[in-house]
């Protein structure tokens, strides 16, 4: 049974700053690394964890030493693949040491864990919002598809390939989704398409393929379907995915970040 976490959108800035100056994102995600060390014991074996974008809020060098220093004592391997707030120069650098990240182009690698296969794709446009999955991008999910025997895949990346309601976040949604369907339509193996951007749960159907946007893990994009309204943030719980599979097929948990009360009993239940 082959089990990843996912999380997503950390936007880490300098030291002694605040995102948006309102959101201490690298206290976020330094809880969210204790969050996963004190639930391993209850859901462990997990494989790893993949990280779907925006690890920074301005892809600096500083940055990403300081994300990769908050990680440190994650007690799971991770890798990550680029959101629009990332610099593909800057995380390359910063990663090259791991041996898992492409030493030019796209940021795109593949892991297989036996019953599960995590393909995940670059859909950085640099200097745009939207993404995109470059033509190379879609080659490597094409080779990526060949190889893998129809077993269960999770396809990680930043952009949403549907809408959700909210427009200003909509439109930057990835642009060429067709694309990307039509190379899984012919997979014969269950996808769940896992992406981030969007800071809140999201799951729906499209294509035949079940797409689940994981929460961010300091903050949310504030759920407002008006189509008037600026686009703002809301200090909601941040949040993780756990993408396992059972009987063959892929189970996901979302699991809030932070220690709650319990567990206790339920009365009664022996």
């Amino acid at each position: 049974m082959a089990k990843i976490l996912q999380i997503s959108d950390t936007h880490i800035v300098g030291e002694g700053t605040l995102a948006y100056d309102t959101v201490d994102t690298a206290a976020a995600l330094a809880q969210t690394v204790a969050t996963i060390n004190r639930l391993l014991p209850q859901i462990r074996p997990v494989d790893m964890v993949i990280v779907t974008g925006d690890l920074t809020e301005h892809g600096t060098d500083d940055e990403y030493d300081r994300f990769r220093e908050i990680m440190a004592p994650l007690q799971l391997p991770y890798r990550v693949v680029p959101g629009n707030h990332d610099r593909r120069d800057p995380l390359r650098r910063a990663f090259a040491a791991d041996g898992w990240a492409p030493q030019s182009g796209p940021i795109n690698w593949v892991s297989d864990l036996g019953d599960l296969a995590v393909i995940a794709l670059d859909s950085l446009q640099e200097g745009r919002a939207a993404g995109l999955l470059a033509d190379d991008t879609l080659a490597f999910l094409d080779e990526a598809l060949k190889t893998l025997g129809g077993k269960p895949a999770v396809v990680g990346f930043h952009h949403p390939p549907f809408a959700a309601g909210i427009e200003a976040m909509d439109r930057q949604n990835l642009h060429n989704a067709d694309a990307l369907f039509s190379r899984l339509e012919g997979y014969p193996g269950e996808v769940t398409i896992a992406c981030g951007h969007l800071h809140r749960a999201v799951t729906t159907l499209m294509h035949g393929r079940l797409c689940q946007i994981a929460p961010g893990t300091s903050h949310a994009v504030t759920l407002d379907e008006r189509s008037d309204t600026r686009q703002t943030l809301t200090m909601e719980p941040g949040g993780m995915v756990l993408h396992e599979t059972r009987d063959g097929r892929i189970v996901s948990h979302v699991i809030p970040v932070g220690h709650y009360p319990g567990p206790y009993p339920f009365l009664g239940i022996a």
